[in-house]
């Protein structure tokens, strides 16, 4: 990354953090003589007592912050609208943290019902739904999505095998209630499937990089597309209505509409629109709109640098990259060359990193949730979006076509059990501590090949010395006899013949009817004293031999290449 590109990335980012709270929500662009062309607070005023709002969007990609903003104002003034329920897809809150996100509008009474498919970035609603205010619901990302496409064909509900098993599922679990407040689940079940359902969406809210004067919508220049058609479709058809925030106005193209001015209620035009978290619409980001070509190692290092400078980016330990190769070599494996792979956040990204700087990531064709597909995905502040993206889906689009055709999917995970079970949506008691599904429970049911990666123990002090592992200090087990609460069910990964890997820091397991079978271990343990006895998890070995000892190369990294092993 050359030194002119990193001045004005850090220019840029600090700028951002400067004028983060800068807004105008009665703002009105001069010289535009049509009446949906309204200010934020204006828009807002369309929303009433118990409306069922949605916002599009996924992490610090286009946030409807001028719409909260406005809202909260509203709010703040009048007391009004309230008992509001609120449907976002993806995680959008900023920790407690940053403004500009749906954390703005956690006054009493403003909202009262929360439903989102990861809730662990929305600090202050999850305090007001600990503090009995709001009643928490979660379903999975894609089944929102689905539910949101159900809408627009008039249909209330879905059913589906997605969360069988599972705390989703009203046999194992709560449903979609989170905790044990008030409120009825939205997940019954129905023969041998879940039947799903959402409220009636009647207010669409989402980000756009551009109107024409006609209030015509056009979306070049973005990083993600998420929901915006089919919330936009759904309140439609709900008799519900439409706002559009935009940067900019520009001329008519017949050509580039992509949802026509009579779809749209209210037009807002706020300059200070984000693609990307800190990075303003009017000055996008080209590497990573749709067919992006710029230079992959150059784009990549910026958005490291960038990650580093906000300090998001973790600092990884020794053992922790030794995982990560395990993983990457694994998946070389069981792969192959023009596989369909989706990567998950944490851990995960580590493993992708290897891939790119192996060279394979050419060879693969990466998606995420949010609808992105091709290219390589980023993490940190930018997780959502990639660098040189080949097309842009809505979010149900990417799940439709990763039912079919996600080959490998690579995720992170709090807790493992004997059975195989996963919990990757609890970190611990209490609503403070939920993170909720997100896309992973609809990656787990599509993939045809599973990849987790994640600590042996919480709180562990490990090291690599001398090519071997050793621990300093055991910590608390994550893998145990019954996880917290089942966010996959290892049986039901079995009964659909998926493999599916658990990589530690320790070895690797694999999930077999026999149990966990652990098949390779690292340098340095003693099988039984390190591994087996301590464990609450049931371990059991292979039939034939003993696990494998993984090698110095893994370990340390000296030495160390990826290719592919497997031709499918």
């Amino acid at each position: 990354m050359n030194l002119i590109k990193m001045a004005k990335t850090v220019s840029g980012l600090v700028y951002a953090r400067l004028t983060w709270n800068r807004r105008d929500t009665g703002y009105v662009p001069p010289g535009i003589d049509n009446p949906r062309f309204v200010s934020a607070r204006q828009a807002v005023e369309l929303i009433i007592d118990n409306d069922c709002v949605i916002n599009s969007g996924i992490a610090s990609n286009a946030r409807c912050s001028i719409f909260f903003w406005a809202l909260a104002e509203r709010f703040a003034e009048t007391g009004g609208p309230r008992g509001l329920t609120w449907v976002v897809n993806a995680g959008q809150g900023g920790r407690g943290k940053a403004p500009g996100t749906l954390e703005e509008l956690d006054a009493p009474g403003l909202i009262t019902r929360f439903i989102s498919g990861h809730l662990e970035t929305f600090k202050s609603l999850l305090a007001a739904a600990n503090a009995g205010r709001i009643e928490m619901h979660t379903l999975p990302q894609g089944v929102i999505a689905y539910l949101l496409e159900a809408q627009a064909e008039g249909k209330e509900y879905i059913l589906t095998d997605v969360g069988i098993g599972t705390f989703l599922d009203p046999r194992i679990g709560n449903g979609s209630l989170v905790g044990t407040g008030r409120g009825e689940s939205l997940v019954s079940v129905e023969g041998d499937r879940l039947r799903c359902r959402l409220p009636k969406i009647k207010v669409a809210l989402f980000t756009a990089p551009y109107a024409d004067p006609e209030g015509n919508i056009y979306v070049e220049n973005i990083a993600t597309l998420t929901e915006t058609r089919e919330s936009t479709l759904a309140a439609r058809k709900n008799q519900g209505k439409v706002m559009a925030a935009v940067a900019e106005v520009k001329e008519k193209d017949e050509d580039k509409i992509f949802l026509p001015a009579e779809m749209i209620d209210a037009v807002v035009v706020n300059p200070g629109n984000e693609q990307v978290g800190g990075v303003k619409q009017r000055k996008y980001w080209p590497m990573f709109t749709e067919g992006a070509e710029e230079d992959i190692d150059e784009s990549a290092a910026q958005v490291k640098f960038a990650n580093s400078f906000l300090r998001i980016t973790p600092v990884r330990t020794k053992p922790e990259l030794a995982m990560a190769r395990v993983a990457a070599s694994i998946f070389t494996a069981i792969a192959r060359p023009g596989a369909n792979v989706n990567i998950g956040v944490g851990l995960p990204e580590e493993v992708s990193r290897l891939i790119y700087q192996g060279g394979l990531y050419k060879d693969v064709n990466f998606c995420t949730e949010s609808g992105v597909y091709g290219g390589l995905p980023t993490a940190g502040i930018y997780f959502g979006a990639a660098i040189n993206p080949k097309k842009l889906m809505s979010s149900a689009e990417i799940f439709h076509f990763c039912e079919h055709n996600l080959e490998v999917t690579i995720l992170g995970f709090l807790e493992a059990d004997s059975e195989g079970n996963i919990n990757a949506s609890k970190r611990g008691e209490g609503l403070l501590n939920y993170v909720g599904p997100g896309g992973f429970t609809n990656l787990v049911n599509s993939a045809k090949k599973i990849i987790f990666i994640g600590s042996w123990m919480a709180g562990a002090n490990l090291a690599i010395k001398g090519g071997k592992l050793v621990i300093k200090k055991p910590g608390a087990h994550k893998f145990k006899d019954k996880v917290s609460q089942i966010t996959m069910s290892g049986n039901r990964a079995l009964q659909l013949n998926k493999q599916v890997y658990y990589i530690t820091n320790v070895g690797a397991f694999r999930l077999t009817p026999r149990g966990m079978e652990l098949f390779k271990v690292m340098p340095g343990l003693d099988l039984k004293r390190d591994i087996i006895a301590p464990c609450p998890m049931k371990i059991v070995l292979p039939e034939h031999g003993t696990p494998e000892t993984i090698d110095r190369a893994m370990v340390t990294g000296d030495g160390f290449s990826l290719q592919w092993k497997s031709a499918g």
